[in-house]
This record gives structure tokens, C-alpha cells and sequence, in this order.
């Protein structure tokens, strides 16, 4: 009996020792022993680790474009940490990741980055779709649509792709917004257009077509630095005689929309970005590149939906002077907006102070998205084989440099887990008698 509870006193223990050891340690400790492979692998001590609590493994995952060629980028992410308020003091925590073409057709010069959600990012050209996560480096490219488009029509994903987590299903899902439409478009009133909703189940591997009501459905547009995933749901920039955000739960495959403040109309000459502030929906509109600077209509509002869903709830918190600028990136520390300017510039605003200063960054224009990330080990499934065969869009999809994951030899596993032990912890129990 008293083994027994010897011998679960030391597995409790060895689980929260593991519980403070970052994911590239955790990821070398499966080599030790079967033991330490199956504990970390399971789904149990993955969740436990992801759910825990400290602030000091938050990262800012930074994704930018960097001129090579004419026409030529590179598309690099970096893994930034930094503990105060100056963002010019990042400092690199892994080596740089450089990202290749997505499709062997052609070749954007930036990718869009969906998420995190779980530890889980998404990179897309509007044409691939590669479930990444940038801890493990373990990745999935999806596979194309099955859903043919009629002849001489051209199918538009750029109305939007949304990614998040079923909790009730315990499946990640992709919900692909497109517009079909005669190729050349004509780009009048009665063009033929429909719009499509596709959804992606991975626990499946499959496709399938969402039913809904075409009539109803608003029109879909793109906005930096706005689709996001919370308390459940994608939100999308939309418009339906009024802009509003488009939601769809990942649980109950329900679409919904939030209304914006009433200031918010089609005239108004803003662009609009969605963050979480305080860990509410907050809606930034700016003005963004005028013909007519006009300082009194381009001063930059700050909305927060202080009740998630209800509109009677939007609170202006700040209005800040006009922002003329390419797009807001993110927003940091709940008071440190960082935009990006139309030459490529970097910059970080104090919503406190209204304090604007550059950042010592630089992309291309229309390229740089950065967000918080925390490192997890929340696995992506292998691909199945029907996986590679649809891949024909991917350039054999070696996308990232695995030598960053190159394992050192196991004597060096052993030193690195009980020296941890030993400066970390300070463990004292009695043997039973």
C-alpha cells in the first residue's frame, strides 16, 4: 500500500515538474524513455500544459515579407519575447523560419496567418491551406476542394477563411467563405454570382457543403488585422446595408452578426480592425490613406463590446488623432497599438499617453502581421495518403527548416531534466516508514 502511494506521489510529482519545462525541452524528453514519450503524447498532460497558466511563455509570433527580387519575397517568422513596454526591446528567442511558396502557380508575396487557436496557427495564399504549429513544427497541408465550379467561372476564396476549435465535437474546423463568378468578372449589378460555404472537419479529412441562406448571406471583405476566433466563433468583416461582423460558432455551425456602433456606416471613410482589449471585441476604426486629410472626421475611434453579442453595449474608449496608415497589426499589452505605415514602417502607438514612435522593424508594405502566441503541443494529424495526391498546389510542401529541431544526443536529455530539477524545485517528503 505504501509503495502505491509512493509510486503515485513521484508520478504526480514528475507531472509538474514537466508542467513548467517549455515545448522544444518537452519535445527532446520523449527520447529518454517510452515512459516520458507516452506521458507527454497523451492527451491528458498536452491539455494540462496548454491550460497553464504563465504569462512568461506568451511569444510575439511576427510574420513579414522582405524584398529579395523584383517580384521575389521572402516570407519569414520570427519568434519574438520581451517583458516591459518597449517594443523596440524584442529579442529573438528561436532562429528565423522562412516560409516557401504555398502553390507551384504562383507566388504572393505574403501569406495570410489565421489564428493561433490552441497553439495552432493557419497559412494561406487563398489557394493552400497548411495547419501549422510553429512549436512542434508538425504540419498539415489540406486538401483541395472536391466542389467543382461551373465552366468559364472562377471561384474567389478571399471573402475569407475562419479556423477554430469544437469543444463539444474536440475537432479543429475551416470554414472557407467563396464567391463564384464569371472569369472575366463583369462587375455589374446582375452579375451571376453565388456564394458558397464550405467547412473542414479534421478529425474527418474531408470537405463538405454548408447548407444556408444564400438570400440572406452578407458580402464578405477582407480586412487586415481583423478575422479572429473567440469565445467560440470566427469573426469576419461584412455588410448588409450596414457593416457589421459576421460570426459562425464552430459548435453549433450557426452564423450570426454583431451590429457595429452607430458611427460606423458605409460613408464614413474608415477602415476597420477587430482586437481583444481587456479580453473584450474591440472594434478600431481609422482612416487610413486620404485624398483630403481632415483631422476632426479621421480621428481614430475605439470601441469595446463590453457585453459579447449585445450591441446596446459598445463603449467608446478612446478616440486618439487620425492614424494615416496601411493597417493596425495588433494590439499589445492592452494599451500599445502597433500600425504598419504605407511605406513599410513599423510603428507603435500608446493609447494611454497618445504617444506615436517607430519600431525598429521592416517589411513590405501590406505583409507584416504579428500575433501573441503560446507555445503548445497540440498535435496536428498526419496527413492521410489521398492528402499527397491532392497536394498538387504545394511545392512538395518541405515547408520549414526541421535542422532547428536536430535532437542532441540522450546524456544531454538526462543533465538538462535533473538539473532542472535540482535548481528549480525544492522537493521535501518523508519515506513511509
Amino acid at each position: 500500500m505504501a509503495g502505491g502511494n509512493m509510486k503515485n506521489l513521484c508520478d504526480d510529482m514528475l507531472i509538474n515538474i514537466l508542467l513548467r519545462i517549455p515545448v522544444k525541452s518537452l519535445i527532446r524528453f520523449k527520447c529518454i524513455s517510452k515512459i516520458l514519450y507516452d506521458l507527454i503524447q497523451s492527451s491528458i498532460f498536452i491539455n494540462l500544459h496548454r491550460n497553464r497558466s504563465i504569462i512568461k511563455d506568451e511569444l510575439l509570433l511576427l510574420k513579414r515579407s522582405i524584398k529579395v527580387a523584383p517580384l521575389e519575397y521572402n516570407n519569414v517568422l520570427s519568434f519574438l519575447s520581451g517583458h516591459d513596454d518597449n517594443i523596440n526591446d524584442l529579442k529573438p528567442v528561436y532562429p528565423d523560419l522562412y516560409i516557401p511558396r504555398l502553390t507551384s502557380r504562383h507566388g504572393h508575396r505574403c501569406y495570410e496567418t489565421i489564428g493561433p487557436c490552441n497553439g495552432l496557427i493557419v497559412l494561406t495564399d487563398f489557394d493552400a491551406i497548411v495547419l501549422f504549429n510553429p512549436a512542434t513544427r508538425n504540419y498539415r497541408a489540406l486538401p483541395l476542394s472536391p466542389f467543382k465550379r461551373k465552366v468559364r467561372f472562377h471561384r474567389s476564396m478571399r471573402g475569407g477563411l475562419g479556423f477554430g476549435y469544437d469543444w463539444i465535437a474536440n475537432d479543429y474546423k475551416f470554414v472557407k467563405l467563396s464567391e463564384i463568378f464569371r472569369d472575366p468578372p463583369q462587375w455589374h449589378p446582375n452579375e451571376d454570382r453565388e456564394k458558397t460555404v464550405e467547412i473542414y472537419d479534421l478529425n474527418i479529412g474531408s470537405w463538405r457543403v454548408f447548407d444556408y441562406d444564400c438570400e440572406e448571406f452578407p458580402s464578405v471583405h477582407w480586412l487586415p488585422c481583423f478575422e479572429i476566433f473567440y469565445k467560440g466563433a470566427y469573426h469576419w468583416s461584412a455588410y448588409a446595408e450596414t457593416p457589421i461582423i459576421l460570426c459562425f460558432d464552430m459548435t453549433s455551425e450557426t452564423f450570426r452578426d454583431i451590429k457595429m456602433p452607430h458611427t460606423c456606416h458605409p460613408y464614413d471613410a474608415k477602415i476597420y480592425s477587430l482586437v481583444i482589449l481587456n479580453e473584450s471585441l474591440t472594434l478600431i476604426c481609422y482612416a487610413g490613406k486620404q485624398t483630403v486629410p481632415d483631422p476632426i472626421r479621421d480621428l481614430t475611434d475605439i470601441w469595446v463590446l463590453k457585453e459579447y453579442g449585445v450591441y446596446e453595449s459598445w463603449i467608446k474608449k478612446y478616440t486618439i488623432k487620425p492614424l494615416y496608415i496601411e493597417a493596425t497589426i495588433l494590439l499589445l499589452k492592452d494599451h500599445l497599438l502597433l500600425l504598419q505605415s504605407f511605406s513599410g514602417k513599423v510603428m507603435s502607438n500608446d493609447l494611454n499617453s497618445d504617444k506615436l514612435e517607430e519600431v525598429h522593424f521592416f517589411s513590405s508594405a501590406h505583409s507584416f502581421t504579428m500575433i501573441i502566441y503560446k507555445e503548445c503541443l497540440t498535435p496536428v494529424p498526419k496527413m492521410e495518403d489521398t492528402v499527397e495526391d491532392n497536394s498538387m498546389v504545394l511545392e512538395k510542401v518541405y515547408l520549414f527548416n526541421f535542422k532547428l529541431m536536430n535532437f542532441q544526443h540522450t546524456s544531454t536529455f538526462y543533465h538538462f531534466y535533473f538539473s532542472f530539477v535540482s535548481a528549480n524545485l525544492s522537493l521535501s517528503f518523508q519515506l513511509p516508514p
